[in-house]
């Protein structure tokens, strides 16, 4: 399933200031029956976000007027827990292209990277610098440029250099998953493989 192509995304962002968050609390079990990417968002932290009787929590930052973006800025060691893809899926879903920590879970980090959510990691003194500069004014903005792999808060009060896997920076910059990768190769994979003795 194809997805819009990320070079530069500036927004302002979501701050969830929370530690660990794992996979089960971005989508709960009982919501993974379905294999389509479609619809997860709409149970992205369901059981943070409403209550039993699925009224919204108005103390849950998701509930919250005051923020907004396309950008999730979460706790230390974000997407741990179950390999799950319909974490990633969920994200994108509601709306996320970027999410910010000091550190991703392996499998969280390449699940999102392959659905075109760009997980940034930083440095633990740069996100607690984001999240204060968000709890001061909600409207500071964050800029994710991919091509230069720089993250930026406000207006260049700082910035800090992320790193990715070269291939699936291409296949961001370009909205390709996998697949979308292997067939825009298509005619060098069956060059290749015409010239190629067995």
């Amino acid at each position: 399933m194809p997805y819009d192509s990320f070079n530069i995304l500036t927004s302002t962002a979501i701050p969830l200031p929370i530690e660990n968050v794992d996979t089960d609390q971005i989508i709960p079990a009982r919501f993974l029956k379905a294999t389509e990417r479609k619809g997860f968002g709409d149970n992205l932290f369901r059981d943070w976000r409403f209550n039993q009787d699925d009224s919204p929590k108005t103390d849950f930052v998701l509930n919250n007027s005051a923020y907004k973006g396309k950008i999730l800025v979460g706790g230390h060691n974000f997407g741990s827990g179950s390999s799950r893809e319909h974490a990633a899926w969920a994200i994108y879903d509601y709306g996320f292209r970027s999410v910010v920590s000091s550190f991703f879970a392996d499998i969280f980090r390449n699940n999102c990277l392959n659905v075109g959510v760009l997980p940034v990691k930083v440095s633990v003194e740069f996100l607690s610098q984001i999240f204060e500069s968000i709890e001061q004014d909600p409207n500071t903005t964050l800029t994710v440029d991919l091509f230069n792999q720089k993250i930026t808060l406000g207006a260049a009060e700082a910035s800090e250099f992320f790193e990715i896997n070269s291939y699936k920076k291409e296949n961001l910059l370009n909205g390709y998953d996998d697949i979308d990768y292997l067939s825009n190769i298509k005619t060098d994979i069956q060059k290749f493989a015409s010239t190629t003795p067995l």
